[in-house]
């Protein structure tokens, strides 16, 4: 098994995470986003290279409240699934949610499987404190859109599950 590195994304990363997410934007696995939103992101994605440099996996998470952040992104090339790059993305990611003070992670996922050997479950009705929604359902984040699960995401989000976990 060849070793991996998980570290910050930079903005030289940009084209590369593109790239690596464009054939799961063409299964319709992710939603696509224009450059200018993975740019204005960066600073939320975590990337692992292999020892050669090569990018095989990226995940971000995404602040969405005081307590909450959503995993978004979160892709690792098909050559490289089953070796340990999305769990090693995954507790990057939870270690950086732990650093910022959050108790909840939610993600919007095809990759139920994945995801719950990770201690995420299906939210199913699950919602907030009626004050945080009404905060939260003022956001412009397609993000917080589905966690709220409101209407107007239904049509980009069919067969995906809403799915949280506690941070320890």
């Amino acid at each position: 098994m060849q070793e991996f590195l998980v570290r910050r994304a930079r903005t030289t990363d940009v084209p590369r995470i593109q790239a690596l997410v464009a054939p799961l934007v063409q299964e319709r696995i992710l939603l696509g986003k224009e450059s200018v939103v993975f740019y204005e992101a960066v600073q939320e994605f975590r990337v692992v290279e292999d020892a050669d440099g090569t990018l095989i996996g990226c995940g971000a998470l995404h602040v969405m409240w005081e307590d909450l952040g959503e995993v978004r992104t979160l892709a690792v090339t098909a050559d490289r699934l089953g070796h340990g790059v999305g769990h090693a993305l995954m507790d990057r990611l939870e270690a950086d949610a732990r650093e910022l003070g959050l108790s909840r992670l939610f993600c919007l996922t095809f990759e139920v499987p994945f995801f719950a050997r990770h201690g995420f479950t299906d939210m199913g009705s699950e919602t907030v404190d009626p004050q945080v929604y009404t905060e939260l359902v003022r956001s412009h984040d397609e993000g917080v859109a589905e966690f709220l699960d409101l209407a107007r995401v239904k049509p980009n989000t069919l067969g995906n599950t809403r799915m949280v976990k506690r941070l320890d």
